[in-house]
């Protein structure tokens, strides 16, 4: 008899590991979750997962993952059609969250509201990062984890609104580590560089890494660009140096993750959980 779905929840409250799940013949998600958060879940073989409309490919060993973006939320769910044709729907709580306003000044008019004559270039480095994050592989170099891209000072969070020169612009959604010019940068988990670009117009030097299943690390600002497109590189391996390119007022590395469209906080990915400690 399938599992019901009462049971299902019952069973996740009491964070059940992810084999005593698949064992059972269930899926597992995390028992509650966050706006930003990349979520990893487990499933018995031959599931069939959707988030709303998108479909969640397993890894071998029955892994997937999905996102909330900043604003998502409160409420989504998950449509799992099981090997023997049963269906049920599990739904999924998002905590909302508050996120800080920061105000920056003395940047350069031109980084705030680009003259016009720019909009070719930016629309073209628009399209090259859509490009870069658009292919989904079934590599899985996300389920090992990531580590701090970087060593330095957490100068800036995800989520955070900015307001630059008093104009009020997107949110923030990196993870800014600040440090001297030339300091390493490495890949915070492995895969394949979609992406290495030394001069682009706001992100300055930029590297997008693939980690699998449209989950994708992107670092900028950076001094130096270490690697190529379709390199593949190892959780950390250098990549890079730390630099102040492109829009930004001092040497740091800005470190965003995304899934699909949705841009993720990198600091729920790290071992060590918000707020987040400086790096000795």
């Amino acid at each position: 008899m399938r599992v019901t779905l009462s049971l299902i929840v019952m069973v996740l409250g009491l964070a059940l590991s992810g084999a005593s799940a698949l064992a059972a013949g269930m899926v597992q998600v995390p028992g509650s979750v966050q706006q930003g958060q990349l979520v990893i879940g487990w499933a018995p073989g031959n599931t069939v997962i959707q988030l709303g409309e998108e479909a969640l490919p397993l890894t071998e060993d029955g892994q997937f993952v999905f996102g909330f973006g900043r604003d998502e939320g409160p409420n989504a769910e998950l449509t799992i059609r099981y090997a023997d044709g049963s269906t049920e729907v599990l739904p999924i709580k998002i905590s909302q969250r508050q996120y800080d306003i920061q105000r920056i000044d003395g940047l350069t008019p031109s980084k705030v509201t680009p003259p016009p004559e720019r909009a070719a270039r930016l629309k073209r480095e628009r399209g090259m990062v859509a490009a870069a994050r658009k292919p989904e592989t079934t590599d899985d170099a996300w389920t090992g984890g990531f580590i701090w891209p970087s060593k330095g000072r957490l100068s800036g969070v995800y989520g955070s609104q900015r307001v630059l020169n008093g104009i009020p612009k997107w949110p923030h959604f990196g993870l800014d580590i600040a440090a001297p010019t030339g300091t390493p940068v490495v890949a915070p988990a492995a895969g394949v560089v979609r992406l290495a670009e030394a001069d682009f117009y706001y992100e300055g030097g930029i590297i997008i890494i693939d980690h699998g299943h449209n989950v994708t690390s992107t670092l900028f600002h950076l001094h130096s660009v270490d690697v190529t497109v379709g390199q593949v590189v190892s959780q950390g391996g250098q990549i890079g140096t730390i630099g102040a390119t492109g829009r930004a007022t001092g040497p740091h590395v800005d470190w965003r993750i995304n899934w699909r469209g949705r841009r993720l906080d990198p600091a729920l990915v790290l071992p060590t959980a918000a707020p987040l400690p400086v790096i000795d």
